[in-house]
């Protein structure tokens, strides 16, 4: 503590940085620290800390996540960096100097409840504040609010994207009740896009719930879909489904698609931009008696919740840029053997929505 104590007063150059939440440093830092989140790190630092040569002391609360910090600002670039050993506690047991910051030192575009609320995504350097001010900033729309649709506007509601649209003609019906968790028993005969407004206001006030009561056709995809950074389809059919998929073709806007029968789930992620599309793993519709609806065939209640958490995951991710996509892959899921399956797929050269002949089907399809 004395030594860096000693190094600032000779050293008006080095650099304090303080890396904790925002949290812990409005109670007290180091006099003159510039005060940057550990997760805000890779978003900030070259706009703050421009001289990669200067020398920087991270710090943060006992002196772990500083050692973390350092390290991902010796891979940016930066030549003298270091960690204060035992980090602020340390310093303040030592007898040194802290100082109260004022609001406007303080790195956080969060209010209270929103520090509060989303605190566990703050802490993970993969999300941090930047990536909670994208997914608040984020729109996505569920085409469904039902099996599949409950839980994952659910989940993305709760991580705190911004506005969710929820696209669907229906009313709750009591059969519903087993799996589509967004409804509830008095709501029975209700349009389920208002069901799950309410549902979805009274778990996150902060998330606006678009609510478009229709079918979607090929007279209004296009207009419906316009506009949205990630497309979820929790559709129940095979027209839709395609629909989804050639709209979201010419919109340039990723997919991420699920399908559930019985004891089984499929999952997969169609990321436009000459990555395969649906067509190019479905050509066409397989016959009703080779997939019959599950109010035919039945389904297990819970595995549209396993697969519909799956297809939030996979749209957080494409929101926040991090991680691998199941961009050509297709996850399979076997409820009865809990068992998981992957099958890679690459783009069809001669498919009718994204080939190099592609047209025709597609905007049949959508232009009626």
């Amino acid at each position: 503590m004395a030594e860096v104590a000693a190094w600032l007063q000779r050293d008006p150059a080095l650099v304090l940085l303080d890396v904790r939440d925002p949290d812990e440093q409005v109670s007290g830092c180091m006099a003159g620290a510039l005060l940057l989140p550990r997760t805000a790190l890779a978003a900030r630092a070259a706009e703050l800390l421009p001289d990669r040569q200067a020398p920087v002391v991270t710090y943060c609360g006992r002196g772990l996540r500083s050692v973390l910090a350092a390290q991902s600002l010796l891979e940016m670039g930066y030549t003298n960096v270091y960690s204060l050993r035992g980090g602020f506690s340390a310093w303040r047991e030592a007898g040194q100097a802290a100082v109260v910051p004022t609001a406007d030192r303080i790195f956080f575009p969060f209010s209270e409840a929103e520090a509060r609320r989303y605190a566990r995504h703050l802490r993970l350097p993969e999300i941090g504040v930047g990536g909670q001010q994208r997914l608040r900033s984020a729109r996505i729309l569920c085409v469904g609010a039902g099996g599949l649709g409950s839980p994952a506007c659910l989940y993305l509601a709760a991580a705190g994207v911004g506005e969710l649209g929820i696209v669907d003609d229906d009313v709750v019906d009591l059969s519903n009740l087993q799996r589509q968790v967004l409804h509830t028993s008095d709501r029975v005969g209700s349009a389920k896009v208002d069901s799950a407004a309410q549902t979805l206001g009274a778990l996150n006030p902060g998330t606006a719930v678009t609510r478009i009561r229709a079918r979607l056709a090929p007279d209004n995809a296009i207009a419906v879909m316009a506009g949205y950074d990630v497309i979820v389809d929790g559709s129940d059919n095979f027209a839709t489904r395609y629909l989804v998929n050639d709209a979201a073709l010419r919109l340039a806007i990723p997919v991420v698609h699920a399908a559930i029968q019985r004891f089984e789930g499929q999952l997969t992620v169609f990321a436009a931009g000459g990555a395969p599309c649906y067509r190019c793993l479905f050509p066409q519709s397989p016959s009703p008696d080779l997939a019959p609806s599950c109010e035919e065939a039945g389904v297990l209640g819970v595995l549209p919740g396993v697969m519909g958490v799956l297809q939030a995951t996979e749209a957080i991710k494409l929101v926040l840029g991090i991680g691998q996509s199941l961009c050509g892959r297709l996850l399979t899921y076997d409820a009865l053997a809990m068992r998981f399956s992957e099958l890679r797929f690459g783009p069809d050269p001669d498919c009718s929505a994204c080939g190099g002949h592609a047209a025709a089907a597609a905007i049949l399809q959508l232009d009626g």
